[in-house]
């Protein structure tokens, strides 16, 4: 029997609130002072919870494999990444709020900025503004409307990040990013990885040539790059799973896109830290699943900007306060994936993680840090084992057996 359908099998209603704080990419690498961004921190309510608390770390896949945000996430609320895969175009889609068939094919947007023999200089196009984003998807949306019969649609996302919907017969999912990945390398086109790819990856690669057509005068965004080619995929519910009222409470379409897909409701918490915290309370009595998701540590941790990670961090640990002080049955405190400022991406360290209820057995943790909680009582272990120690911390799962 697989993991997810036991818990389903076990599990019953609650009144138990639990919270799951996501702070993303938070683990790091060592800096100059021989500690993690999450180590150098001044966080003395993580700490504190540390010491009350049990602790650990998180394989978010398998050892060595660097997590994307989709698997990270869908590893947290329960499900084994290794047999639900969806891409990250259909999250941000969803995140977005875009209305989307079965038979349709989205991708993730980069504005970027391209030399004029096409090598990418900025794969994300300075981070322009949000208004400036709307102002260009605004023109593009009038001037690109239809590619060879399949209908494009396109929608905002934050700074440079935009989706693209293609809709029309015979599309598929099986293309590879038009997305060097690095700055300083050539334009890298869309590319099928099965004939059944072929329309979508002829579409996209034209696509992008009219958007780099239409944008050539601009001076940061004058291009674009796509990736994460996926469909809706088919998944189970968290409701009907585990007999829970989920939200989500983030800023960015994509994690408000995964929220959806596993059927939480979604609610907008503004653009910054502090309507995350302010937003929490004002939706606790409707509610009894917390999804709060915390962007900006992953974004600097991509920046490769240690000092300013590690403030978003010491930020995020001076408003624990605003989640203590509804004394939520259960409290986690972890990450997605890390994303370490030397590498300037996501990485395949262990995520580090903190459970905290009344039925915690402290061990000899003194603070929240990667190796502190390599010594904590949960060892090292497959995230998607964490929705099981939540339910069963908040009281929800039955006995398994005579």
């Amino acid at each position: 029997m697989k993991r997810m359908d036991l818990l389903s099998e076990l599990v019953v209603e609650n009144q138990t609130k639990m919270v799951l704080l996501v702070i993303d990419g938070l683990g790091g690498l060592p800096g100059e002072d021989g500690k993690t961004e999450l180590e150098a921190a001044l966080t003395p309510n993580f700490d504190k919870l540390a010491t009350k608390g049990e602790t650990g770390l998180l394989q978010m896949v398998d050892p060595g494999i660097t997590p994307g945000s989709g698997p990270g996430h869908l590893a947290l609320f329960g499900y084994d990444p290794l047999e639900f895969r969806i891409g990250r175009g259909i999250l941000e889609a969803l995140g977005v709020g875009a209305q989307v068939e079965s038979q349709d094919v989205c991708a993730r947007g980069n504005f970027a900025t391209l030399s004029p023999d096409d090598v990418v200089l900025d794969r994300r196009a300075g981070r322009i503004s949000a208004e400036r984003n709307k102002e260009l998807i605004s023109f593009l949306s009038e001037n690109i409307k239809e590619i060879r019969g399949v209908k494009v649609r396109l929608y905002s996302g934050e700074e440079h990040r935009f989706v693209v919907v293609f809709s029309g017969d015979g599309l598929s999912e099986e293309v590879e990013d038009a997305d060097p990945q690095k700055n300083g390398l050539p334009m890298k086109w869309a590319a099928a990885t099965s004939s059944r790819g072929n329309l979508t990856a002829t579409i996209a690669n034209e696509f992008i040539k009219r958007v780099r057509d239409l944008l050539i005068n601009e001076k940061q965004a004058n291009g674009c790059l796509l990736r994460g080619f996926s469909q809706a995929p088919h998944m189970p519910l968290l409701p009907q799973l585990y007999k829970i009222k989920p939200v989500a409470i983030a800023n960015y379409p994509m994690y408000k896109g995964i929220a959806r897909l596993v059927g939480m409701d979604v609610v907008d918490a503004g653009q910054n830290l502090e309507g995350l915290f302010e937003t929490l309370p004002s939706k606790w009595d409707e509610y009894d699943f917390f999804y709060v998701h915390v962007k900006y540590t992953d974004s600097y941790g991509e920046d490769g900007n240690y000092d300013a990670k590690k403030e978003v961090i010491e930020k995020v640990g001076s408003l624990m306060p605003k989640v203590l002080e509804l004394n939520p049955d259960v409290l986690v405190i972890t990450s997605d994936h890390s994303t370490p400022c030397q590498l300037k991406n996501h990485s395949w360290h262990p995520v580090p993680v903190l459970l905290f209820s009344p039925f915690t057995r402290p061990g000899s943790c003194s603070t929240f840090g990667e190796r502190d909680c390599a010594t904590g009582l949960l060892g090292v272990m497959p995230a998607y084992h964490l929705m099981g120690l939540m339910l069963a911390h908040g009281l929800r799962l039955s006995k398994y057996g005579a």
